[in-house]
């Protein structure tokens, strides 16, 4: 008899769609919210090193790492995680603290890897749809077993204030995860929260600030029982030794990454202004990202056309976000061009 050996689950979902990766040479990326300046150079002590280390597993509890997150934070080591990406953080949280039959809620639009990870555990979910303007209202009543709150939220740059975060967090039942994937773009954080409430974590990645996106290293702080729990579940050696050693170095130096942060701000300013000017509707961005909405031509059409000059930007599909595009902040020169394109397309 022929039939699948895959999880029905597994067949029904759809998988969660990365930003392209171009194959050929020449694209300018403006479409996955990568840093366009490299990371510190004191990565390449690591680099350098000789490569009979490697002939040894890594420390499965990354302890240098975590005591130098702690010292960042100013917690405890117990009271940090260190994951394979940010993404293997998130992933473990539905893992750790949702009840097959519990649910897990998030924003629309908002990250579109949660409803994957939720379908991937046959967990239902709750999405809390935006507002029209990409505010926040929570419905009476709400409630979930797990909560990812997005801030600056993915793909719509947004950071909530801060007392309507503290409020939400200080009244939800459920575990509250605090994605803050781009908070080092963003004018404050809320690190403070998971130090406060005994189900509120922080998570952060070193992929967009720390420029190392190819490394997959991201981490989480919380309340010591939440981070335990995590550490029973994970992959035996979930971060590499080499990785580790490379997000030592970067977690190090604050002022490397605090003046690239700084410059990438300049620019997305810089670059959010002239979008203005030529009709471009921009709301306020405390990301390394814009979220843009065009007069004319419409947002696929103008993804389209600048795709063709070798440039990419990010287009989401549907009801809520396919009037807009999401723009990473590259260099100077890539805004500069990004520009001449929009100028030569006649978009507004």
């Amino acid at each position: 008899m022929n039939r699948s050996r895959i999880r029905q689950a597994v067949e029904r979902m759809r998988a969660y769609t990365p930003g392209e990766q171009p194959q050929e040479p020449g694209f300018i990326k403006l479409n996955t919210n990568e840093n366009p300046y490299p990371p510190t150079p004191a990565i390449r002590e690591a680099l350098e090193r000789p490569p009979d280390r490697l002939r040894l597993y890594p420390d499965p509890l990354c302890q240098e790492l975590r005591r130098e997150l702690a010292r960042l934070h100013g917690c405890r080591a117990e009271q940090v995680f260190v994951g394979n990406g940010s993404d293997e953080v998130l992933a473990l949280c539905v893992r750790a603290f949702v009840e097959r039959d519990g649910t897990i809620g998030f924003f629309d639009p908002s990250y579109s890897l949660y409803p994957v990870l939720a379908a991937a555990e046959e967990i239902a979910v709750r999405p809390v749809p935006l507002k029209p303007d990409f505010t926040w209202d929570m419905p009476a009543g709400y409630a979930a077993s797990l909560f990812f709150l997005t801030t600056p939220n993915a793909p719509t740059a947004l950071q909530y204030p801060r007392e309507t975060v503290r409020s939400f967090c200080a009244g939800f039942d459920g575990v509250v995860v605090l994605d803050e994937a781009y908070v080092d773009f963003a004018r404050e954080h809320f690190m403070d929260m998971a130090l406060e409430f005994g189900h509120v974590l922080v998570a952060r990645s070193l992929s967009k600030s720390y420029s190392l996106a190819g490394l997959r290293v991201g981490y989480v702080v919380g309340a010591e029982p939440l981070i335990a729990a995590m550490y029973k579940i994970k992959d035996s050696y979930n971060v590499d030794r080499l990785a580790q050693e490379i997000a030592l170095a970067a977690i190090r130096d604050q002022a490397h990454m605090r003046a690239n942060a700084a410059r990438i701000r300049a620019t997305r300013e810089r670059a959010a202004a002239a979008l203005r000017t030529r009709g471009f509707e921009v709301g306020p961005s405390e990301a390394n990202f814009l979220w843009a909405r065009p007069s004319r031509p419409a947002a696929r059409d103008l993804y389209e056309a600048l795709r063709a000059r070798k440039i990419l930007v990010r287009y989401f599909p549907g009801e809520r976000t396919g009037a807009h595009l999401r723009v990473t902040i590259g260099t100077d020169g890539e805004m500069d061009a990004l520009l001449r394109a929009l100028d030569e397309i006649g978009a507004g």
